[in-house]
């Protein structure tokens, strides 16, 4: 077993909100942050909020995990 950081990526929010992507292993956090900071940027740019449908934002974060060491690929 190992510690990794899980790449999480939520397509929409309140009752919108869904899990598209939770497979992405990372075994350096800044590497996780920075593909998630790279999704959110390119999808969920709120800056002009009002024009973006709720159900479209991208929400991207890590978190650790601890996996099998056989059993995930880990970037």
């Amino acid at each position: 077993m190992i510690h990794v950081f899980l790449l999480l990526v939520y397509l929409g929010t309140g009752e919108h909100r869904k899990l598209t992507s939770g497979d992405m292993f990372f075994y350096d956090i800044n590497d996780c942050q920075y593909f998630a900071k790279r999704v959110s940027k390119a999808h969920g740019n709120y800056q002009y909020s009002a024009w973006v449908d709720p159900k479209d934002r991208v929400t991207a974060y890590c978190v650790p995990r601890k996996v099998p060491t056989d059993s995930v690929k880990v970037y």
